[in-house]
């Protein structure tokens, strides 16, 4: 029920008159500027699924399609470098030729060999060179940069220095050995010094980064601990090992992981700087697939020899992503 006052023959609202029109203004702007914010998020979600889209259709045309492309042409023959009209379902054949190719096993021997010894060079290497980097008081920054700076290099210019370091002949180790009277050695020339000479060259170009994210573990550890195991009397591979190796035992297990992964498709070293020689001692796995595809245009075993690879690295990328989330 409304309520006037009437004075000289006029009515004049009261307080309760002039509520009822506010709240009504008042809800329809609430209604205003959540229909405004409403607009606003979609246009935002809208703007971000766009540019979105672009990287979706980059991994769709040249990781997604070529990995399934892969898995249907390692269940077919090709002639040649045909089309689709050149192809055969072929089922298991491609599979049973990898296992009876003799470099199979070689191939699979050899990439393990290399993980292996990456893991005891590339793997001991950086954390060392992290722990004295940690440990300097000048100069931090120039060290930074100069174990970087091999990561920056492009790998085939790398490669191909590497290859005139160990030529056996006028190579800069042998003349460096020479000129200390020490005896030279054949490095990517023999079979039992080729994986070893190639497994220095992916450490010296690759550790770079790992160095960095082990600064930045050994950078997050409380320096209280550090002064209570030295107040306990630790010296300093106690403290190593009690203090640093636990602190950074997860960054440890997902850089090893990492490794494992990168490392097992190994291919520009051996096909620069050997070329699977000698004999079959450096032919790895990924090196094997590139001479099915382009040497034997065979290029159903290619695609099966990948499948297999595919299948070994998606366990480690599993056990990767279980660990990671694990932690999460």
């Amino acid at each position: 029920m409304t309520t006037t006052v009437r004075a000289s023959g006029t009515e004049h609202p009261t307080a309760a008159t002039r509520r009822g029109p506010r709240r009504t203004r008042g809800g329809s702007g609430r209604k205003v500027r959540t229909q405004s914010r409403l607009r606003r998020k979609v246009t935002a979600n809208l703007t971000a699924y766009g540019f979105l889209a672009g990287g979706l259709l980059c991994f769709a045309l040249f990781s997604w399609y070529p990995a399934i492309r892969a898995i249907q042409l390692s269940f077919q023959r090709t002639a040649g470098q045909g089309g689709a009209a050149s192809t055969e379902w072929v089922g298991f054949d491609n599979f049973t030729t990898v296992f009876d190719d003799p470099e199979f096993a070689a191939a699979w021997r050899n990439t393990f060999y290399f993980t292996g010894l990456a893991l005891v060079l590339g793997f001991v290497v950086p954390f060392l060179l992290a722990l004295l980097i940690n440990e300097m008081r000048h100069a931090r920054a120039f060290f930074r940069l100069a174990v970087y700076l091999p990561v920056m290099i492009p790998p085939v210019v790398t490669a191909l220095m590497w290859k005139w370091f160990f030529d056996p002949g006028p190579g800069l180790f042998n003349e460096l050995l020479r000129a200390t009277h020490l005896p030279t050695s054949n490095w990517t020339n023999g079979e039992d010094t080729a994986m070893v000479s190639l497994v220095l060259v992916a450490t010296w170009a690759n550790m770079g980064g790992t160095v960095l994210i082990y600064l930045a573990a050994l950078q997050g550890i409380p320096g209280e601990l550090y002064e209570a195991a030295e107040l306990d009397g630790a010296n300093l591979w106690q403290r190593i090992r009690h203090v640093t190796v636990p602190q950074t035992r997860f960054i440890i297990l997902m850089l090893m992981l990492l490794q494992i992964i990168a490392t097992m498709q190994v291919f520009v070293e051996p096909f620069i700087i050997t070329g699977g020689g000698p004999g079959d001692s450096t032919v790895t796995v990924l090196y094997l697939i590139y001479k099915y595809a382009f040497v034997y245009n065979n290029y159903g075993s290619a695609c099966a020899l990948s499948v297999l690879l595919l299948l070994l690295l998606a366990a480690f990328s599993a056990l990767y992503l279980r660990l990671t989330r694990t932690k999460d």
